[in-house]
């Protein structure tokens, strides 16, 4: 009787192990193939960023399609919270950089209610709404980033977050293209 006592631990130790390995398999084929098919999917970010999701190691890939929606949100909000206080704390900011901070404040303000319908939608398997609700946060990363170029020697204050969001939603989109490519 004790023998057994000692083994379902043992084995329920050994079954999460098993489970983990298999979670960063998937995590890691999931991103290499996210990567070789699109050149804005960095293998290592990918793969960084799904294996710092909660549960992802226990994910199918339906489930890593909605981590990676979920981290994008994630980053959503936080850029703009970001924004809020660079504006609010910065009172000798250059005017026109005040200017091009309010209009990605505005911008990440719109992608927050885009980015909580593609969740719905690719809850509900509606892949081509979710593809075009996640490609208007890509949108508006860029047309942030873009804004301050317009300008000669401003330097963006949201370039690595805006290179995050839109790496995000990129991995959001493969995940999405591989789960459509094996339902056909």
């Amino acid at each position: 009787m004790s023998s057994s006592f000692f083994s379902l631990p043992f084995l329920l130790y050994f079954l999460f192990f098993i489970s983990m390995i298999n979670g960063q398999n998937l995590i890691y084929d999931t991103c290499k193939t996210s990567s070789k098919q699109d050149p804005n999917v960095n293998l290592q970010f990918c793969t960084t960023s799904l294996q710092a999701a909660p549960a992802s190691h226990c994910a199918n890939l339906e489930g890593l399609g909605m981590m990676s929606i979920r981290l994008t949100r994630y980053n959503v909000t936080d850029t703009r919270c970001y924004i809020k206080q660079l504006l609010k704390n910065n009172t000798k900011i250059d005017p026109y950089v005040k200017s091009c901070l309010n209009d990605c404040f505005e911008l990440y303000s719109d992608a927050i209610p885009g980015i909580k319908n593609a969740m719905k939608s690719y809850s509900s398997k509606h892949y081509f709404d979710a593809n075009v609700q996640i490609s208007s946060v890509m949108d508006a990363t860029t047309t942030c980033e873009d804004g301050f170029k317009q300008k000669k020697g401003v330097v963006s204050p949201l370039t690595k977050r805006n290179r995050a969001t839109f790496e995000l939603s990129a991995i959001a989109l493969s995940i999405m293209n591989i789960i459509q490519r094996g339902s056909n």
